[in-house]
């Protein structure tokens, strides 16, 4: 029913974070959407 859940380490959190940081800039100054990359930060921040 639910997938699994994975543990990071906070320095692997921060790589993942700074990741999609940087992938959402690309697709903003592409001029595309940049919802799912929202989700997935909110996800990693919480």
């Amino acid at each position: 029913m639910f997938g699994p859940k994975f543990r990071f380490t906070h320095d692997e959190v921060r790589i993942i974070v700074m990741a999609l940081i940087e992938l959402k800039n690309q697709l903003i100054s592409e001029g595309r959407y940049t919802d799912a990359v929202d989700d997935l930060l909110v996800k990693f921040v919480e």
